[in-house]
């Protein structure tokens, strides 16, 4: 066990050296499931609330509140944008969830999400210098039935409070009806991570995959397994890039989505899913492995693994063939068996594996330029536009078949990617002020590195305490026996 440490920077160097690709994989989910757990709670959490004004005297208690608050109060009242300059209003999430699809959980209950929202306000935090907020709520009507009216209303009513709302976790088909009502109805962004946010990223690895295989996006042949809102977005963006929908092969658990789908078309619910009903596989193909035939690019965000896509498949796709696999927390395929089975490139949702195609690497810094031109929402042109920011800046760095994507200690990404996105929502004509590419840059850059400067000096100080050493051990020796 000495060879642990809190850095954590090689995971797979913990474990036997008698272990297989296929239980360092297992063993590295439960090992870091057990240390989530019992960090969770030594910390209590993972975030909290500080003040960013200083206290230099008594008489400042009454500047910031009564009675000369009621300046703030009024000015405000007159006009309520400045708001978002008198207020940690402009730079503030929140981040909305009723927990019915929690990662590969499934529905955990309202409060069951915390962890994840409050994960997600971390990275914000963290990665762009964004506050955020988790908001769990409880969606049940009278009948027991999760009601995405009730997610909606809450949303209207709090968005006076927050200059940007971040949807997670709802399920579909909810989740369609509440980001495209409030996107249309509400004054700032409504932005669903789940489907714009993994849409964006997915777009951003695809874009530099096919970078390195040499093919042009409106000729490939693609399949996507999973129909989820995040591969129905997925989609979406894809077809908005450029890519033919004749050549695009969706499944979801009943078979391919064609305009034969009789069942989707009934259901309005599913209107996001018939509109690709409408769109692709004019062949109706029903079968995945026929499906994968000679095609470039699987994509599949359906349910965790590890055995989900079929090795068949990959063997039976095109020359030098991308997969994506990045259900959470185990993705569909393990890269290693992906890889065995002819795959080139293989992504996943994990940051332990090769290419992390992860949404940690859009939402913050798509956020977070949002904010700082007070946009009014995130056009699915703002999307791509970050997807092309994170493909670029990877590519510039240098990208390979097991590099593709940018990674999270990447700081400067996350700013050029709010750079971007701001600029193209001044284009898009969503934004309520308009900044210049290096005002949105500088601005982003010094509030990253005022939350990191902060952090380390309260690790220094011992006001983020360091987890005993024993925590690690103790969810590894748990995570190996279990492999055993």
């Amino acid at each position: 066990m000495s060879k642990i440490d809190l850095s954590l920077k090689n995971l797979d160097e913990l474990f036997p050296s008698n272990f297989s690709q296929e239980q360092i994989a297992k063993a590295k989910t439960i090992f870091l499931k057990e240390l989530a757990l019992s960090s969770h709670e030594f910390y209590g959490g993972k975030m909290q609330t500080l003040p960013k004004a200083g206290v230099f005297g008594f008489n400042w208690f009454n500047v910031y509140y009564t009675p000369g608050v009621s300046k703030v109060s009024t000015t405000i009242r007159d006009n309520n944008d400045t708001s978002f300059q008198l207020s940690n209003r402009g730079n503030m999430v929140a981040v909305v969830s009723d927990s019915t699809r929690v990662l590969g959980d499934g529905d955990c209950t309202p409060p069951g999400g915390l962890g994840v929202m409050e994960g997600k306000a971390y990275l914000m935090k963290y990665l762009a210098g964004v506050d955020a907020v988790a908001l769990c709520v409880d969606s049940y009507n009278k009948d027991g039935e999760h009601d995405p009216d009730k997610i909606i209303e809450f949303v209207k009513m709090l968005q006076p409070s927050f200059g940007a709302v971040n949807l997670e976790d709802i399920s579909q088909p909810n989740c369609y009806k509440v980001l495209d009502t409030l996107r249309e109805e509400c004054d700032i962004p409504v932005w669903h991570d789940d489907a714009q946010g993994t849409g964006s990223v997915t777009v951003a690895g695809l874009i530099n995959a096919l970078r390195i295989v040499k093919k042009d996006i409106k000729d490939i042949k693609i399949v996507l397994y999973g129909a989820g809102a995040s591969n129905a977005t997925i989609a979406r963006l894809i077809l908005h890039t450029g890519a033919n929908p004749d050549k695009m092969i969706i499944f979801d658990s009943k078979g391919g989505l064609h305009n034969d789908r009789n069942d989707i078309k009934a259901d309005k619910r599913f209107y996001r899913k018939w509109e690709l009903c409408e769109k692709t596989n004019p062949n109706k193909i029903n079968d995945v492995q026929e499906a994968c035939k000679d095609a470039d690019v699987l994509i599949a965000l359906s349910k965790p693994g590890p055995d989900v896509v079929k090795t068949e498949w990959i063997k039976a796709m095109g020359t030098k063939p991308i997969v994506f696999a990045c259900a959470n927390p185990v993705p569909e395929i393990y890269p290693y068996a992906a890889k065995e089975a002819g795959a080139y490139i293989v992504a996943t949702g994990r940051g332990d594996f090769p290419n992390q195609v992860n949404n940690s690497l859009g939402f913050p810094g798509i956020l977070k330029g949002a904010l700082l031109v007070q946009a009014k929402k995130i056009t699915d042109e703002m999307a791509v536009t970050a997807a092309y920011s994170m493909a670029n800046y990877a590519e510039k760095r240098g990208i390979t078949p097991d590099n593709i994507m940018p990674k999270m200690d990447e700081t400067e990404m996350f700013a050029h990617e709010a750079a971007d996105v701001a600029m193209e929502a001044i284009k898009n004509g969503v934004a309520r002020v308009n900044l210049t590419w290096d005002e949105v840059y500088n601005r982003t850059m010094e509030d990253i590195n005022q939350t990191r400067d902060t952090i380390d000096m309260m690790m220094k100080k011992d006001f983020i305490k360091e987890p005993d050493i024993k925590m690690l051990e103790d969810a590894l020796q748990i995570a190996i026996n279990e492999v055993k």
